[in-house]
């Protein structure tokens, strides 16, 4: 216990941080995704999260993550390229393999590399079609969303969509039951359709929650042929993985099962870049473009929400707001993320 507290206060915080340094030390122990897989190619790209810049990029097969960094005069890697595994600095052409270890310095291609000259990678994992990273390396501990794997299921990934929010807020969106009615009535909400039944939430373990909300709230989107039966039940269940990760599984008519796993990834303490791989069991052969401009319409109709609250981060003090049965996973949820350790005034 005594070594991980002296590993967490010997994290480097990012220039300019925008979340308190305690509040920073927990969540950079968590895993996020940066970017989607089929955008990383042997060429960098400059991502961030948490407020630190990131550089990543395709090493042969190997998905390497670092620091944004030359230690050399401090110029960005992004802006560089790779050549034969290595990634080359855009200011005095250093390379790194991708171990982080410089390989070359052309202004003295005979002397010895300074061991200073040595790229802070990350560790990076591929799976269900993104990017994660740690900025603590933690063990690895990457959602659960099995149906990704299943043969049953066909896979679709949306578009990365940026917030200018915080992860939080847009982590209570997409738990909320009751907005439905008011704020996606352009998709799939009924405003003659208001009421929220009572519905169960518990904890599993000390970072996951689970909630079972069962209504007659369709979730066929506007325009779209409605086969459930007059009176149907939907069953949604949503599973959160702290601090900003959660799936939800929407069960239709006919055993059919969509399941939607929505990853709100930090890159700063007031800004969100949303992923959101997403599988289902029928309709295999409807168009995917149509799947993926519903969603990104829904999203678009959340962030309108998300990026006009007071406050802009999420009050972990169950104090701060009112609250109504119908926030029940709301409540929940701020108190998980409490218990994480994250600040009591808000977090992000």
């Amino acid at each position: 216990m005594i070594e991980e507290k002296k590993r967490q206060e010997e994290l480097e915080l990012p220039r300019d941080c925008t979340f308190s340094p305690e509040d920073w030390r927990i969540l950079a122990q968590y895993w996020y995704p940066v970017a989607r897989a089929d955008e990383i190619k042997d060429q960098p790209v400059a991502v961030k999260l948490l407020d630190m810049k990131l550089v990543c990029y395709r090493s042969e097969d190997k998905v390497v993550i670092a620091r944004d960094l030359c230690f050399h005069r401090g110029a960005p890697l992004s802006k560089g390229w790779v050549e034969n595994g290595e990634i080359v600095c855009p200011y005095h052409g250093f390379r790194y393999n991708c171990e982080g270890k410089c390989t070359a310095v052309p202004a003295h291609p005979s002397a010895k590399i300074s061991p200073k000259l040595k790229l802070i990678v990350y560790p990076a994992v591929e799976r269900y079609g993104l990017i994660w990273t740690c900025l603590a390396g933690a063990p690895e501990q990457i959602p659960s969303f099995p149906a990704w794997d299943d043969p049953d299921y066909i896979n679709i990934l949306i578009p990365s969509f940026d917030i200018a929010g915080s992860s939080g807020r847009q982590m209570e969106g997409f738990l909320d039951v009751s907005h439905f009615a008011y704020v996606h009535t352009a998709t799939f909400g009924d405003r003659n359709n208001t009421e929220v039944p009572q519905y169960k939430v518990w904890r599993e373990g000390e970072t996951e929650l689970v909630a079972e909300y069962w209504s007659t709230v369709s979730n066929y989107g506007k325009g779209q042929e409605n086969p459930a039966p007059e009176g149907f039940m939907w069953l949604r269940e949503f599973r959160v993985f702290a601090p900003f990760a959660a799936m939800l599984t929407v069960y239709f008519p006919d055993e059919g099962r969509l399941k939607i796993l929505n990853c709100a990834s930090p890159v700063s303490a007031r800004y969100t870049r949303l992923f959101c791989p997403i599988s289902r069991n029928f309709d295999k052969s409807a168009p995917i473009e149509d799947t993926i401009k519903f969603n990104l319409q829904v999203f678009q109709e959340d962030a309108e929400m998300v990026e006009s609250q007071t406050p802009e981060d999420l009050p972990l003090d169950l104090q701060a707001e009112a609250h109504i049965p119908a926030d029940r996973t709301s409540i929940a949820y701020r108190q998980l993320l409490s218990s994480l350790g994250l600040g009591q005034n808000y977090t992000s």
